[in-house]
């Protein structure tokens, strides 16, 4: 199957722009626009996972909201199984967030506490499968929450008497019951302990080779990172700086963002974790408010040139299908 036949989810040139209005007793003073994310393309092959890293405030959970239309997006064309939702009507993006559901990083706080566990599982399927009997729904549920490690006998619980790892597997059972095509994760293990981490992570991929999902997967911890995905995007202040295969990006990396976002990465061999260097960044991160002209990681970049405050870099693809958007990768 060409790549073309198999990719599900096309993003091109996304723009979310906020109008901010400046701080000032002026009332006429002139609202600035912050750039959350200013131009992002990428596809999505079906049973792929793209891990999408970068700092705070790099646009990261802008744009999986803008992708669902839960902001909407300034400018550019989201492509879902053929069909464009950019001018979409409400009653069209409905039908289509049956297929596409999200995680969210919080995992106490994305549940409604006056609601018992199964009836959070259960509201999607209410939503979106209304013909689906009371018993069959209930069925449903259980069988969902055995799938991500729940007993049969929490059902009647609610949020609160739930510990973090738990209450991530609700949100996970509830994205999954209506048998979504893509679930986006929005930073899913930030608010986990280490171990709990692992748990979810392979609790998702298990769950992704089971039910054959496509994921984007949002996170800072590039070894997480590393593990779930097949191809990584790397962004900056709104914008990508790398897109590669997981196996490329993280043995050569090819944007000298990526670079100093992967020496940081700790080595769980103290010899190599000794003698690594970590490339230390100089400067404060800019902000998206008032980014830098050209490049937008320029002010930070040891081989930046004059160039690079001039000019803004476009992605261009390098050999074993990567791209970057750099004049020296």
């Amino acid at each position: 199957m060409s790549d073309a036949a198999s990719t599900i989810l096309s993003v091109r040139d996304m723009r979310v722009h906020f109008q901010v209005k400046a701080k000032s007793r002026l009332p006429w003073a002139p609202a600035r626009t912050l750039k959350a994310v200013d131009g992002v393309s990428f596809d999505l092959r079906a049973g792929e996972t793209l891990g999408v890293v970068g700092e705070s405030g790099c646009g990261k959970s802008t744009l999986s909201r803008a992708i669902l239309n839960l902001i909407p997006a300034t400018s550019g064309d989201i492509v879902w199984m053929g069909t464009n939702l950019t001018r979409a009507s409400q009653r069209e993006w409905h039908a289509a967030r049956v297929d596409v559901q999200m995680i969210f990083q919080d995992p106490l706080a994305s549940l409604d506490p006056r609601m018992t566990v199964g009836q959070i599982i259960a509201e999607p399927l209410t939503e979106h499968r209304p013909g689906i009997g009371k018993q069959e729904s209930q069925a449903r549920v259980r069988a969902m929450m055995a799938k991500v490690g729940l007993r049969e006998q929490m059902i009647n619980r609610y949020p609160h008497e739930f510990s973090g790892g738990q209450c991530q597997r609700i949100g996970i059972a509830r994205a999954l019951i209506v048998e979504p095509k893509l679930v986006i994760c929005d930073e899913p293990v930030s608010a986990l302990d280490v171990s709990i981490q692992a748990q979810i992570v392979n609790l998702l991929k298990s769950l992704q080779s089971e039910m054959g999902l496509s994921l984007i997967f949002i996170a800072h911890d590039l070894a997480v990172v590393r593990h779930i995905s097949d191809r990584v995007m790397v962004m900056c202040l709104g914008r990508v700086m790398e897109l590669a295969d997981k196996q490329a990006l993280y043995k050569t990396p090819r944007h000298p963002y990526t670079r100093a976002l992967l020496s940081a990465v700790p080595v769980p061999d103290p010899a190599v974790e000794r003698g690594k260097t970590v490339q230390i960044l100089s400067g404060d991160i800019p902000s998206p408010i008032n980014p830098p002209s050209g490049c937008v990681f320029h002010t930070r970049c040891p081989m930046a040139e004059a160039r690079c405050a001039l000019e803004t870099p476009e992605m261009r693809a390098l050999d074993n299908g990567a791209s970057a958007a750099c004049f020296f990768a």
